[in-house]
């Protein structure tokens, strides 16, 4: 049972990290610096629970809003650039923030124990959850108590003239900009989001792993981040939960016996996806589809045929 608890308390934060591409890709944009927001909001949190004794809420607060305050700041150069160069300049980014906790040290005595992070060999010490008493299930409650407000948030601002704004950007920047939508406005505001979002689930990360370092913030969670809505859909904030279930649950997990095999998989199917569901798994056409469903369900007839049978 643990290790199903565990499985889900990885998709649990795997789904806040797609959530927060999920916000910049909207406008368009292809951001590789989510990871890089991660690991801002994992050590400040951990930080602040460990060496200044916070509860982990409020610390989760500060860290989402470091890695938020963090987002706007590069996003107004970032955004500045288009396409590949941004790829780039992101892609930058996060290895920079990455080599920068490598070479992170600020450790505290604690008795005849040094804590804190430790450059290279990571921070250990992060042991709110059980020392607090916490259970595995306890762990789960928290992390998806606060997946379930963001994606709520996100959803809420879908319908929104908010998400009509951030869909207007992506779908053509020059027809938004000459509707009077300031576009850079836009860009910068769904960076500092996804910033927040990516802080909120490295805080969360940090704490349930126990253990945090360098290595865990590369290019390939930068990818995980991206590949989460793109797979997904952007249509509805559903489809990236669906595709973190599926890559976590089902390729990661499920398919452990293929060993690096996986990760050539993992490639072949995000293309053949793309092929195949270029919107992703949930896109405009299959939510117009599931409406029209329940709306036959709806019709009186129906409902009199239901009753006969």
């Amino acid at each position: 049972m643990d290790f199903y608890l565990g499985l889900a308390q990885i998709v649990g934060v795997h789904t806040l990290l797609g959530l927060s591409a999920y916000c910049v890709l909207l406008t368009g944009q292809v951001s590789l610096a989510q990871a890089g927001f991660f690991a801002i909001g994992a050590y400040v949190a951990a930080m602040l629970t460990v060496l200044a004794g916070w509860h982990i809420v409020p610390a989760l607060a500060a860290a989402s809003l470091v890695a938020g305050a963090t987002a706007c700041a590069v996003g107004f150069p970032a955004l500045r650039v288009r396409g590949l160069m941004l790829v780039v300049a992101t892609l930058a980014f996060g290895e920079a923030v990455r080599l920068f906790f490598f070479n992170f040290d600020y450790q505290v005595a604690k008795g005849e124990v040094k804590i804190g992070p430790a450059g290279g060999e990571g921070f250990r010490q992060i042991r709110f959850f059980p020392e607090n008493g916490w259970s595995t299930l306890d762990v789960l409650v928290f992390i998806w108590v606060f997946v379930a407000l963001v994606m709520t948030a996100l959803w809420w601002m879908d319908r929104s003239r908010a998400g009509a704004v951030l869909r207007a950007v992506g779908e053509d920047e020059v027809a938004a900009q000459s509707a009077g939508i300031n576009v850079t406005a836009v860009k910068v505001s769904a960076m500092t989001v996804g910033g927040f979002i990516a802080g909120l689930g490295g805080g969360i990360f940090a704490h349930y792993t126990a253990h945090i370092e360098h290595a865990q913030f590369g290019v390939a969670l930068a990818t995980f981040a991206i590949a989460y809505p793109i797979l997904g859909g952007l249509s509805s904030v559903f489809g990236t939960l669906i595709a973190v279930v599926f890559v976590q649950a089902f390729l990661i997990e499920g398919l452990r016996f293929l060993g690096d095999w996986r990760n050539l998989l993992f490639g072949g199917l995000i293309l053949f996806a793309m092929n195949v569901r270029p919107r992703g798994l949930i896109d405009a056409a299959t939510i117009a589809a599931v409406k029209r469903m329940r709306i036959r369900n709806r019709e009186p007839g129906n409902a009199r045929t239901q009753g006969a049978e």
